[in-house]
């Protein structure tokens, strides 16, 4: 055998032999396995954070779109395997997530805000949700009971996938008659996943970072103290999962330090706690505002 040929066997034989498996989109496991490597790993108890900004928007009829804040957030999440009654493996994401209302001038965070609407300064209350944790585990199978199918289409040698949240539920700031006079909460997430698509299906990666972009459209924030008028609100962020913690900017890793620390980590994976949201956090703090401010005293 020449050498030019035993060069080329060679080589052919170290590609041949570093190839790595596929996972099968076609099966359960590897719907699981694919979900997994997006949105944490498929390591128990290995931590991951992804990272957003972006800006936020007013929208009211008959007026130009105004811009409200900038925005800088993240969340840290872990996954573990759960079992169910059958036998088949699955797992649970559990997390935390922060994001700040930043002036949109400075970048600074903002700790009161002018609302331009109103006239009235208030007390910014950032988004502090913990937990946000997934109920529903994954096993891999869709609601018909056949295997899920991922939303992922290949665009030249990038992956993408795109998720729609619509949201509409009963607010925790309102009474209980919303389906007789309104007032239910009522948004929409839209996500957009988008990565190498080599990495895709590589079998021996335990997590990949995809990038992600997100828009939101909803309803006035609480602590704006809007009281009822017209219009609504929405976000266009994007960011991506991070190779290691230290890759957050500065201001926000020093502002968890600061006002957060439990932030530094995800929730335990068995975390049973309900969810929050930006609106029974915003009740909680509303409560205890009104707890701490001196009652007053009846009188004749």
């Amino acid at each position: 055998m020449g050498i030019r040929k035993i060069i080329i066997w060679a080589c052919a034989a170290l590609v041949a032999g570093s190839a790595h498996a596929e996972i099968d989109l076609q099966t359960p496991e590897g719907v699981v396995a694919l979900n997994r490597r997006i949105h944490c790993s498929t390591e128990d108890g290995a931590e991951k954070t992804y990272l957003w900004q972006g800006r936020a928007y007013a929208r009211r009829q008959g007026e130009p779109d105004k811009l409200l804040f900038g925005l800088l957030g993240m969340n840290v999440r872990q996954c573990v395997t759960v079992t169910n009654d059958q036998g088949q493996s699955g797992y649970r994401m559990v997390s935390r997530e922060i994001m700040l209302y930043l002036d949109p001038k400075t970048g600074e965070i903002l700790r009161e805000w002018d609302n331009p609407y109103t006239g009235d300064t208030v007390e910014v209350i950032h988004v502090a949700n913990d937990p946000v944790n997934s109920w529903a585990a994954n096993f891999g199978y869709g609601r018909d009971g056949k295997v899920a199918r991922m939303p992922i289409e290949q665009v030249g040698d990038y992956w993408q996938m795109n998720i729609e949240v619509p949201l509409f539920y009963h607010n925790v700031l309102a009474g209980n008659y919303q389906k007789y006079v309104g007032g239910s909460y009522h948004a929409t997430e839209l996500f957009n996943f988008y990565g190498p698509h080599k990495d895709l299906l590589d079998d021996s990666l335990t997590s990949i970072n995809p990038g992600v972009s997100w828009v939101r459209i909803a309803q006035w924030l609480p602590w704006m103290e809007m009281n009822g008028r017209d219009g609504l609100m929405y976000f266009n962020a994007q960011g991506s999962k991070l190779q290691q913690w230290d890759d957050l900017p500065d201001l926000l890793r020093e502002e968890i330090a600061a006002s957060y620390p439990d932030y530094r980590h995800a929730p335990p994976g068995d975390d049973q706690r309900p969810n929050e949201t930006s609106w029974t956090v915003f009740k909680k703090a509303l409560d205890a505002r009104a707890e701490s401010e001196p009652k007053r005293q009846g009188g004749h």
